[in-house]
C-alpha cells in the first residue's frame, strides 16, 4: 500500500508518499489544477511499479487531505484512491504526536497527514461516495442558505440603523425584508420624507405586495409616520438615510437571488430518486428536504445504522462518564447546517404529525426545555428518515408513532391527544 499526505493551499499542494513501514518514498510540491494532479498520478504510478493483471487488484492508495471539496479531491476519488478528509482540528491535535516544539510547515503537515492515514485511518471515515446529483443538491442548498443568512445580517443592520434615528419605521414595518417595507423605506429613508408620503403611494406599495386590508393598513402607517417624535440632527439623519437606502437595496437584491436560487434547489432536488420519500415526511418540503439530502448525502453505505446518522446530524446526545459521575449533554461537535435543518424540521413537523406533537408535549411535561425537546424530536425523526430511505418506503404516521398515538393510560398522552 501507498499512503499520501496532501497539504493543500490555494495554488499548490505539498505531497508526501510513504509505504506501509513509514519509509518516505517521495516529497514534492505540485501546482494546483490539471498539471498538478497529472504529476501526482505519475508519481504514484512510479512507486506502484507496473502491476500485472486487473487494475482493481493493484495495491491500494490511501490519501489524507484536509478538505472534502473541489475538483482536486474529485479527481483523487475518480482515480480510485481511498481519500480521507481529515478535520483540520484533528490534524492539529495529531501534530503534537510528532513534535512538541510548535513548529509547523507545509512539508511537515504533508508528512503528518500521510502518517495519520497510515496508522489511524480506522478511526476516520473515507469521503462518501455520493452521486453527482446529491453533490449538486448540497451545493445549491448551501448557497441558498448562505444568501438567507446574509439577508438576515443586512436586515439586522437596517433595524439597528432605524432604531437609532427612525424608530417609527420599526413600529409600522414588522418585516423589514418584505416587498412593501423595502419599497417605502427606499422612497422615504428618513422621518421627514416618510411623513410626507401620500396615501396613494403607500396604498400602491401595499397592493403590489399583496397585503390585506390595504386602506386600514395604509391609514395606520401614515398615522404613525406623521406623529411627532424625536429627531437626530440633520447631518446625522442624512448619514443614516444613506445607510438605510444602501441596506434596502442590498436586501431587495438578495430577495431576488434567494428566490432564483430556491428554484434551482427545487429543480435539483426534484430530480433525485429519494425526493419522494423525503418529502413524504411531515414538515419537509423541497427546500428543507434538499438541505437534509445534501448534508446527509446519498451514499447507501455511509451510515451503518440510524445511530450513526443521528450522531452525524448532532441530534444524538453525548455521554460523559468518569467514576461515579455521568453526564448526558447535547452534541456540539456536529454538522451545524444539518443540525439547523433538523431543528427546523422538528418544529415544522408538529403541524402535520399528531404523533410528533404528542411526543413533544410528553417531553415538555417532563420539564424538558423547548430546544432540548425539539432536539429529541429531531433525533426521533432522523431515525424514522433512516428507515424510510433504507427500505425505500414512504412515511406512514401510524407505523412511526403507534406507541404514542394508540390509547395509553399515561395522563400526559391523554392530555396531548
Amino acid at each position: 500500500m501507498l499512503f499520501v499526505g496532501d497539504d493543500w493551499a490555494e495554488d499548490h499542494h505539498d505531497v508526501e508518499i510513504i509505504d506501509e513501514d513509514g519509509k518516505v518514498l517521495a516529497r514534492k510540491r505540485l501546482p494546483e489544477g490539471l498539471a498538478g494532479i497529472t504529476q501526482l498520478h505519475e508519481l504514484i504510478a512510479h512507486h506502484l511499479g507496473e502491476p500485472d493483471g486487473d487494475p482493481a487488484a493493484w495495491p491500494p492508495v490511501v490519501v489524507g487531505i484536509e478538505t472534502d471539496r473541489g475538483a482536486w479531491v474529485a479527481s483523487l476519488v475518480a482515480a480510485g484512491y481511498e481519500v480521507f478528509a481529515i478535520n483540520p482540528r484533528m490534524a492539529s491535535r495529531y501534530r503534537d504526536r510528532h513534535s512538541m516544539s510548535g513548529a509547523k510547515s507545509d512539508r511537515a503537515d504533508a508528512h503528518l497527514l500521510a502518517e495519520l492515514v497510515r496508522l489511524d485511518r480506522a478511526h476516520h471515515r473515507p469521503i462518501a461516495g455520493d452521486t453527482a446529483l446529491a453533490e449538486g443538491v448540497k451545493l445549491a442548498a448551501r448557497a441558498h442558505q448562505n444568501l438567507i443568512w446574509e439577508r438576515t445580517r443586512h436586515v439586522l443592520r437596517l433595524r439597528s440603523a432605524l432604531r437609532e434615528f427612525f424608530p417609527a419605521a420599526l413600529v409600522v414595518f414588522d418585516d423589514l425584508a418584505s416587498q412593501d417595507s423595502l419599497e417605502l423605506l427606499g422612497r422615504a429613508p428618513a422621518p421627514d420624507a416618510a411623513a410626507a408620503l401620500s396615501k396613494r403611494t403607500v396604498t400602491a406599495a401595499l397592493t403590489r405586495a399583496n397585503r390585506r386590508n390595504i386602506e386600514d393598513r395604509a391609514g395606520e402607517i401614515l398615522r404613525v409616520l406623521r406623529a411627532p417624535e424625536l429627531r437626530q440632527p440633520a447631518p446625522v439623519q442624512q448619514a443614516f438615510a444613506a445607510i438605510v437606502t444602501a441596506e434596502t437595496a442590498l436586501i431587495g437584491a438578495l430577495n431576488v437571488q434567494i428566490e432564483a436560487l430556491g428554484e434551482v434547489v427545487k429543480d435539483h432536488f426534484g430530480h433525485h430518486p429519494a425526493a419522494e420519500v423525503i418529502t413524504s415526511l411531515p414538515g419537509l418540503g423541497p427546500i428543507l428536504g434538499a438541505r437534509l439530502l445534501g448534508e446527509f448525502g446519498d451514499d447507501p453505505d455511509r451510515y451503518a445504522d440510524a445511530k450513526a446518522r443521528k450522531a452525524y446530524a448532532g441530534t444524538a446526545p453525548v455521554t460523559k462518564a468518569s467514576g461515579k459521575v455521568k453526564v448526558v449533554q447535547a452534541r456540539f461537535a456536529r454538522n451545524k447546517r444539518l443540525a439547523d435543518a433538523a431543528q427546523q424540521w422538528a418544529f415544522s413537523s408538529m403541524r402535520g404529525s399528531a404523533g410528533a406533537k404528542a411526543y413533544y408535549q410528553q417531553l415538555r411535561a417532563r420539564e424538558i426545555g423547548h430546544q432540548a425537546a425539539l432536539r429529541q424530536l429531531a433525533n426521533r425523526w432522523i431515525g424514522i428518515l433512516h428507515g424510510c430511505l433504507k427500505t425505500g418506503t414512504l412515511y406512514d404516521e401510524h407505523t412511526a408513532w403507534a406507541h404514542i398515538l394508540e390509547p395509553h393510560p399515561h395522563p400526559v398522552l391523554e392530555a396531548a391527544a
